[in-house]
């Protein structure tokens, strides 16, 4: 079959400026849509029709996958139709009338602003490992950083002097301030545990385990889950949920929706707006609940 996928690879990149995961995610989810046309006999994208996508959306159903999957999968070959159209490589996109599962994007958890409080308060910063903990917790709630941004940053990315973070990706780059009391527990961390934890002068990773080796996602993924339970929060964390209760609670207290956008790295607003939606929603919740004429 004629796919077109290298000059798509570029497009993704040179276009779209996508991220390695979501660049890696779609080419997957494009070969597997097109290895499945090719098993009904199409032999040219041109000759793919709405009924093609249809057909593979009720297939991939039928795999048991998760709507959040099938979401995903959906944007990929919107995406793909979309470059097609741009290249004119067809004249009608047939992607465009695919509509989400219902219901597929399920609102973040977040945690109250008391909750992220307790949360912190748990590593004890009278050993080196709390006090490496206790400057992770920190930051992340501080600038709502990634976890993945989180375990790759390097000393040299942080200026404690005026409580910046620059953060650089492979498309774009940001700068994110932190808080005072953040500054205070990374600075703390940097000068006294990272001394004692990082033996070679070489290594310029700013968190690491105790062997002095950069801190891995898994690592970090322990750590959180041993001090949510410690802390008696007994809500769904993840390693986002810092990240999500960031976002809420900047937005609560009045941020502008396009500076919580910059701040997240967001390249599209539509992917912050799901915070708009979670407050929105947990504020009638609770005029639902407590307003005397509302029951």
């Amino acid at each position: 079959m004629t796919t077109y996928t290298d000059e798509f690879k570029s497009y993704l990149n040179d276009v779209k400026k996508c991220s390695a995961n979501t660049f890696d995610a779609y080419i997957r989810d494009v070969d597997q849509f097109l290895n499945y046309c090719a098993a009904q006999g199409i032999k040219d994208v041109k000759n793919i029709k709405s009924s093609n996508i249809d057909g593979y959306l009720v297939h991939i159903k039928e795999l048991g996958k998760s709507d959040s999957t099938k979401t995903r999968i959906i944007a990929s070959i919107r995406c793909y139709f979309n470059f097609l159209q741009s290249k004119k490589i067809i004249p009608v996109n047939c992607a465009q009338g695919i509509k989400n599962p219902r219901n597929a994007r399920k609102m973040p958890e977040i945690l109250t602003s008391q909750e992220v409080v307790t949360l912190l308060s748990q590593p004890d910063v009278s050993d080196y490992k709390g006090m490496r903990d206790k400057a992770m917790l920190e930051l992340l709630y501080a600038t709502g950083i990634k976890v993945s941004e989180l375990i790759e940053l390097k000393v040299s990315d942080i200026n404690l002097q005026i409580g910046i973070l620059h953060i650089k990706s492979e498309h774009h780059e940001r700068i994110v301030p932190i808080y005072p009391a953040a500054v205070k527990h990374i600075s703390e961390y940097i000068n006294i545990a990272r001394t004692a934890l990082v033996s070679d002068e070489r290594e310029d990773m700013l968190f690491t385990n105790y062997n002095g080796k950069p801190m891995s996602r898994q690592g970090f993924w322990k750590i959180l889950k041993y001090y949510s339970k410690k802390a008696g929060i007994d809500k769904e964390i993840n390693p986002q949920t810092l990240r999500h209760s960031f976002a809420a609670h900047l937005l609560e207290n009045g941020a502008q929706l396009s500076d919580i956008k910059d701040m997240l790295g967001h390249l599209d607003i539509s992917s912050t707006q799901i915070y708009a939606q979670l407050v929105k929603s947990k504020y009638i919740q609770s005029y639902s609940k407590y307003h005397p004429l509302a029951k």
